[in-house]
């Protein structure tokens, strides 16, 4: 019997297929072959079709059920991991509106920012743990404002894991964790925030009913069936943002525990029980996978825009056959790159710097003396400083930091990179070998919020290695201690 998962990227939709015994994956396939186009009709917008997911995600199941041989009825239940903070709104037929006004669409910044003004602090933080910022709730008040006609028009308003949980039950439901991720919910009352949507002039009757994790939020219909592949009647029993899904994937459930993704951007999620901060602009609060209002687990999120972004375009500058050869190249070169810095901000603004936008630096060149294997270890190098600077932040707030845990790929890969976070932020790395559509699925499978059980079988299948933190560190604080200062004159600017 198995369980299957969905991921769904703005760049891909995945579906991993795991054995529902032993939590062993199966299969992971991605959908489509080329990345899911993005439209972007302004400077700063970003929107998909949500069917096109939906189409996707029909393809991959189809795929992954043929290719594996399986009886589709031998799949108990499904899981749901999507990208966060989008927008999507449905008429009273249940049908899309426009197209999904997805996570980097940054057109409702303004809307946010004035929100918080007015709002106050006192209010927003408490309620909230968060200003208002460009999330869900403020895009679908860009929505009201700038498109009226078709605003009347909505029933739900939804995010996208919703719309997907949504065509594959034919149920319009939520979950306080994705209402968290929009800025709906309200951690002091313990519900919808609907004074949030009175501020922006939004009918809280938009909001869809609540459901819960880890029980049955709807049953796949018999057109999803056919559609699919998948066996009429089997329940979805989990949905997730993709970071908080990436830190359940990571066995990131307890206090203390973080998990650190080094993709295009790079992520910290940090769990506490803590429902209140210092930080409401630098980071997010979100109420995590296995948050209840009885037991509140909360989620710190700390996004560097500026990671493995910078790492990809310093491939094709220096023509690298892979991400190998680069690190090759930088291991024959010490700690501090003698003495070059770069600086990764250049993937727009960095919310951590108080949304400015240093931009990409490259500073204290020598053409004497740095080659390509200084650009490629200053890279990594000036990567994992910025993860760093990124705890320093979350250690400011408080948060009790015990065990980190990283995927084994993309920038983790990199001795170096992992080593050098390990040593500035002084604690083991815990690399796991797992990606977010097999903890979708795994997810589908625990019960009644048990995730002890979970935890210990995930780590018994996943951890694959640990980075220790270098005894001997100077070197690596002079050469942070560097690059902060470099941060430092650029901010300035």
């Amino acid at each position: 019997m198995f369980y299957i998962g969905y991921d769904i990227g703005s760049s891909s939709v995945k579906v991993a297929l795991v054995d529902a015994k032993t939590n062993q994956k199966i299969a992971v396939v991605t959908e489509p072959k080329n990345e899911m186009s993005i439209d972007a009709l302004q400077l700063g917008w970003a929107e998909q079709d949500p069917e096109m997911w939906w189409t996707h995600l029909c393809q991959g199941t189809k795929r992954i059920i043929a290719e594996n041989k399986i009886d589709g009825k031998q799949i108990l239940a499904l899981g749901i991991s999507y990208q966060m903070h989008g927008l999507v709104i449905l008429d009273k037929e249940k049908r899309s509106l426009r197209k999904s006004i997805i996570w980097c669409d940054s057109r409702a910044v303004a809307i946010g920012d004035e929100a918080a003004i007015e709002i106050g602090e006192a209010k927003y933080g408490s309620h909230l743990l968060n200003a208002p910022g460009n999330f869900t709730a403020s895009k679908l008040k860009w929505v009201k404002d700038n498109e009226p006609e078709l605003y009347s028009k909505i029933h739900h308003y939804m995010l996208p894991g919703d719309f997907i949980a949504y065509k594959l039950t034919g149920e319009v439901v939520t979950t306080k964790n994705g209402l968290s991720e929009g800025m709906l919910w309200d951690y002091k009352d313990k519900k919808v925030a609907d004074w949030l949507l009175n501020f922006y002039g939004i009918a809280p009757s938009l909001t869809p009913p609540v459901v819960e994790n880890f029980e049955d939020q709807g049953f796949v219909t018999q057109e999803a069936s056919s559609q699919t592949g998948l066996p009429l009647g089997i329940p979805i029993r989990y949905r997730a943002g993709d970071q908080p899904n990436n830190a359940l994937a990571l066995n990131i459930l307890k206090p203390g525990e973080v998990a650190a993704t080094g993709g295009t951007s790079g992520v910290l999620f940090a769990v506490t029980d803590r429902e209140n901060s210092k930080e409401y602009f630098r980071v997010n609060h979100f109420a995590h996978v296995n948050y209840t209002a009885a037991k509140p687990v909360i989620g710190t999120l700390l996004c560097v825009n500026g990671a493995g972004i910078q790492y990809s375009w310093l491939k094709r500058i220096t023509q690298a056959v892979n991400f190998n050869e680069m690190n090759d190249w930088a291991s024959e070169i010490p700690i501090g790159s003698d003495g070059l810095t770069i600086l990764p901000f250049g993937n727009g603004v960095e919310r951590m710097l108080f949304n400015k936008t240093p931009g990409a630096r490259l500073s204290n060149l020598n053409l004497n003396v740095h080659g390509k294997g200084h650009l490629c270890r200053a890279a990594l190098e000036g990567i994992a400083f910025s993860f760093a600077y990124g705890m320093e932040i979350m250690q400011e707030d408080a948060l009790e930091i015990e065990v980190v845990r990283a995927g084994n790929d993309n920038l983790f890969r990199s001795s170096i990179f992992s080593s050098t976070v390990s040593s500035l932020i002084g604690q083991p790395i815990e690399i796991y070998n797992t990606t977010g559509a097999i903890g979708a699925a795994r997810a589908a499978g625990i019960e009644n919020n048990s995730t002890k059980d979970y935890s210990d079988r995930v780590a018994a299948i996943d951890r694959v290695s640990v980075v220790q933190p270098e005894k001997t560190n100077k070197a690596f604080f002079d050469a942070y201690q560097k690059w902060k200062e470099e941060l430092n004159s650029a901010l300035k600017n």
